[in-house]
């Protein structure tokens, strides 16, 4: 699965997901909500570029 790196750079990682905030490990970027915003910065995920 492929990573995905926010402007403030924070990279999303399937294999870690987000579970502070209900994204579970093994989850794909493809399959987060579309209301799922960057931890850091709270960009969405549109702002997001694949690695």
């Amino acid at each position: 699965m492929d990573k995905y790196e926010c402007p403030c750079g924070y990279i999303y990682d399937p294999e870690e997901g987000d579970y502070k905030h209900g994204v579970d490990a093994g989850t794909a970027f493809e399959d987060i909500p579309d209301t799922w915003v960057c931890p850091v910065c709270e960009a969405g995920k549109e702002n997001f570029v694949k690695l």
